[in-house]
């Protein structure tokens, strides 16, 4: 080991010891097995590796269909992906509707199929097509409120929350929905049986739930509990404060602390060291084994705050090799791998340009590293993350996480500028291969590296 101060020791320690975001073995449960309690330490085998992928359907061809979409899936397989998480299908509210055709979180009808994408069958097709392909597939789900038109207004108008003097509540700025009423048992028995019904219905996967933490928590947990009678389920919240939702009802929620952390960095707000305070934050605020959903962008950044090139520039394939390699499941969302350089329209047609997919085989390869290293597996199955060399260059992230002989090393000068960064102590010796460029590399204390400004190493082993 190179000699260090005592202080630099000490750091170095309490790295190790508190920087840990998964360790020690998971047992492994067999997907065949129904699980009599649902808690967060009950994921199944085949999401331990996996990455998520955001479809918008209306967006991703000009039909705007399924059909259309159903025939990107070879290509998505090609590209690693395991998940698919599928913006809401249902049909979308008339009354109060935003833009010409409104937005797809504002939901008509539970049990039915927006007809713009096509009928039941062609999505039943879709799923079926996917589930070839092992693609799960789960849909976007959004229980806390419904369109104004929704079918259940007229038929169970006690379904929903009224203000002091009878009117329909709205949530924030969202004028073309209203709130359910979560005290009404009726209520949540519809919405429950509604959940169920796609489950046996099209034998999707899951549900991504709008949200989720504007719902009660016990409605969650009950909901999934009843799923869980019909078949394995994988659960993702639009949440990240709520961490009663990872006990029993999700299994990951949004890493939106980090996402903003990235953006910050590119726009010299935050530095490259700033990670670790993340990391330590989110390690010791959440369930050991839960996990957290990675991203650079997905339907909401992309629309409201801005391209993945407004945001993060040059940055941008530094911060992605951050989302696919700190603890966590990295999404993609549609368009992504093309680069895609505008912000989709949220409530009109705006197809995205599949002309060049000049970023398939960075994201395939990434996806690559996630599916067979095992210091990447999710949840306390990975690796824990050490830094490598603290506080020696404040704009550099440098890290290793190992797990059963499987070691990844990154690292990625995260600022506009050239850098200097030289390994310290024993965390990363020997011979590693240099993953984007497939050359042997030996590295050990005292390898010192010159950095472009945004350049990057992923070194593995």
């Amino acid at each position: 080991m190179i000699n260090m101060n005592k202080n630099l020791f000490s750091l170095l320690v309490l790295s190790i010891a508190i920087m840990m975001v998964s360790c020690g073995q998971q047992a492994e449960k067999n997907e065949n097995n129904t699980k009599d309690k649902m808690t967060i330490t009950s994921h199944y085998d085949w999401s331990r590796n996996a990455n998520i992928y955001e479809v918008n359907i209306r967006q991703y061809t000009e039909e705007g269909t399924f059909d259309a979409f159903t025939k990107h899936l070879p290509r998505l397989k090609k590209m690693g992906v395991d998940i698919l998480w599928i913006m809401p299908i249902h049909p979308v509210g008339e009354l109060n509707r935003k833009g010409s055709l409104g937005s797809y979180y504002a939901v008509k009808d539970y049990k039915a199929v927006n007809p713009e994408f096509g009928n039941l069958e062609d999505f039943k097709e879709m799923v079926n097509e996917a589930h070839k392909l092992g693609m799960k597939v789960i849909i976007d789900w959004v229980a806390n409120h419904s369109a104004w038109d929704n079918i259940w207004v007229e038929e169970h108008i006690d379904y929903y929350e009224k203000d002091s003097s009878g009117k329909f509540v709205s949530p924030f700025d969202w004028t073309d929905v209203i709130s359910f009423d979560y005290n009404n048992p009726d209520m949540r028995a519809a919405m429950k049986d509604a959940l169920n019904y796609w489950l046996k219905e099209t034998d999707i996967d899951g549900y991504r739930c709008d949200v989720a933490g504007m719902v009660p928590v016990d409605f969650w947990e009950d909901a999934r509990a009843e799923m869980e009678q019909i078949k394995p389920v994988f659960m993702l919240a639009e949440d990240e404060d709520n961490t009663a939702l990872m006990q029993k009802a999700f299994d990951m929620n949004y890493a939106w602390k980090l996402h903003h952390l990235l953006n910050g960095i590119y726009k010299g707000e935050k530095k490259a060291k700033d990670l670790w305070d993340y990391i330590l934050w989110s390690g010791t605020t959440f369930p050991e084994d839960m996990y957290r959903m990675n991203f650079i962008t997905n339907h909401d950044e992309n629309s409201w705050n801005g391209t993945i090139e407004e945001r993060m520039g040059d940055g941008a394939e530094a911060f992605a090799v951050i989302a696919w390699t700190v603890p966590g499941m990295p999404l993609i969302y549609s368009g992504q791998e093309a680069g895609l350089d505008k912000r989709l329209e949220f409530f009109e047609k705006d197809t995205i340009n599949w002309s060049d997919i000049k970023y398939a085989d960075f994201y395939t390869k990434l996806n690559s590293l996630k599916k067979v290293n095992k210091a990447l597996l999710s949840g306390n199955a990975g690796g824990m993350m050490l830094q490598i060399s603290p506080n020696q260059n404040e704009n550099i992230a440098a890290y290793s996480r190992e797990k059963d002989g499987n070691q990844v090393v990154v690292i990625a000068n995260l600022s506009a500028e050239p850098q200097e960064f030289t390994i310290e102590g024993d965390l990363v010796n020997g011979e590693f291969n240099n993953y984007f460029t497939n050359e042997s590399a030996n590295l050990n204390s005292g390898t010192k590296f010159d950095l472009k400004p945004w350049e990057y190493f992923v070194f593995v082993k």
